[in-house]
């Protein structure tokens, strides 16, 4: 038996160390435990007390770099919520734009630049940091396939760009965009801004669909073995984003969830967020409009600074997978493979949306609606999708300040620790049945990880400077311990 740490996780987005302990099962290595850490706190919540209620749209998209604008969103119909206003056709039209050029730009980076070189072997083709990837396998894609794929690798960055580019058009800006509000958006719709978005639009659309869909087939086809890896818990579960009216009575991906095997609705006062292995002293099972979050560093036992979400006390994984599960898109199955297939087909699906979308602006039409913020309101909240899954906002607003503000994020789905009754959390499950064919080179833990997108910006929202996180595990196997280069 081995334990198998990769600290730090790299071409992810944030901080975390994984430990996995390997042993035989059948006579052949495979993962039997796994524990995610989250290894960095920065305290947003905390930040936002006692700050202006409009504040939040703009202190949240500073909680990641690669999805502010999911947070924008979140904060709006969060704020939207408490102010008791909606956005016009053109505002909420507007950050339908935005948002999605932000999910298609995230959607490319994760597979081209995140998880590709768990596949391909970029040796004489990329052999500088950080592509030079520090684990190698016989299974690697290697010769004229391999230099196809960074060339697409090369090409992707382009249309990277160009994703921000046309999110920029109406966001203001990107990463962070200044132009969403409750009410809508501050930006005005005029015919050339139109036309420029729909020429960056149709050079994505066709790098999607002749470049990145073929990839990822590609892939699946060269490793389908993949395709019975990191199933996990089972559960899939999507808050729904893109409201398609004023009221988000009508979504391009519908909220929801499959529980055990069955379809369910989603009642979001049945979200707890366990404690026990996670540093923090706030009381635990806490739904997030009661939440706190109050850190505490030396905790006996805890492993991670992400708190364990749960939905009527079952793990649930989040993400392009569960959203096209639950919207009926796609169901072939729970798997790596099946990760990086419904992320390609979803950034299909919101292009599509998108150019409609952009057909239905109406220049020199209102794009927001003008409320005043309350002296005093409880427990709203806005619940949206970020790229890596279900994100959600609560507040709380006393003499017109903000008295509590909560944040729930998709890694924290994905990446939590295990909860108060000793369930693990949805990729730690994931990791468990995993083989390793070798111990000192563990692609395959990488493989499963990187499949879901774990972002710990936003989940853990104190380094411990020459200590890993993991370290405050007692009784850790004594094993192996390796460290990818960055």
């Amino acid at each position: 038996m081995a334990t198998i740490k990769i600290s730090p996780v790299t071409r992810i987005e944030g901080h975390m160390d994984v430990e996995v302990t390997v042993d035989l099962v059948g006579g052949r290595p495979q993962v039997v435990d796994a524990k995610s850490s989250g290894t960095m706190f920065r305290g947003f919540e905390q930040i936002l007390i006692n700050h202006d209620p409009l504040d939040a749209l703009y202190f949240t998209q500073r909680v990641c770099g690669v999805c502010p604008i999911a947070h924008g969103m979140a904060s709006a119909l969060a704020l939207e919520a408490a102010l008791g206003v909606s956005p016009p056709d053109n505002g909420r039209i507007i950050r339908n734009l935005v948002l999605g050029a932000n999910f298609i730009q995230s959607h490319v980076l994760h597979f081209y630049h995140l998880s590709l070189l768990d596949y391909v072997d970029a040796t004489g083709l990329l052999d500088m940091s950080p592509w030079n990837a520090h684990y190698a396998a016989p299974d690697l894609i290697r010769g004229g396939a391999a230099s196809r794929f960074i060339d697409h690798y090369s090409q992707a960055l382009a249309i990277r760009r160009k994703a921000h580019q046309a999110g920029a058009i109406f966001g203001g800006r990107l990463p962070c965009s200044p132009v969403f509000v409750p009410g809508g958006s501050t930006e005005a719709v005029a015919p050339q801004k139109v036309a420029d978005f729909r020429n960056l639009l149709a050079e994505i659309r066709g790098f999607i669909d002749s470049v990145y869909l073929p990839d990822v087939n590609e892939v699946a086809a060269l490793f389908p073995a993949y395709a019975q890896v990191g199933r996990g818990c089972g559960n899939l579960l999507a808050f729904g984003a893109f409201n398609l009216d004023a009221a988000g009575h009508s979504r391009l991906f519908a909220r929801g969830r499959c529980t055990d095997g069955a379809p369910a609705a989603v009642d979001p006062l049945e979200i707890r967020e366990d404690v026990a292995k996670a540093w923090y002293s706030s009381p635990t099972g806490l739904n997030p409009k009661d939440g706190l979050t109050e850190p505490d560093k030396g905790k006996a036992w805890a492993y991670s600074w992400i708190k364990a979400p749960r939905y009527v006390d079952k793990v649930h994984e989040v993400g392009p997978l569960a959203r096209m599960w639950v919207n009926g898109d796609y169901r072939k199955g729970v798997s790596v493979i099946d990760r990086h297939a419904a992320r390609a087909l979803e950034a299909r699906k919101v292009a599509e949306a998108m150019a409609g979308w952009v057909g239905q602006l109406n220049a020199g039409g209102s794009s927001y609606t003008y409320r005043a913020v309350p002296a005093s309101v409880t427990g709203k909240y806005g619940l949206s999708e970020a790229a890596r899954g279900a994100l959600g906002h609560w507040i709380d607003i006393s003499n017109s300040r903000i008295a509590r503000y909560q944040i729930l994020t998709p890694t924290a789905w994905n990446a939590s620790p295990t909860d108060d009754a000793g369930r693990k959390g949805a990729m730690e499950q994931a990791l468990l049945g995993t083989p390793v064919r070798d111990a000192q080179n563990p692609i395959e833990v990488l493989r499963v990880i990187h499949s879901f997108d774990p972002c710990l910006a936003c989940a853990v929202h104190v380094v411990r400077p020459g200590r890993a996180a993991s370290s405050a595990v007692p009784g850790a196997v004594a094993g192996i311990v390796t460290s990818p280069r960055r």
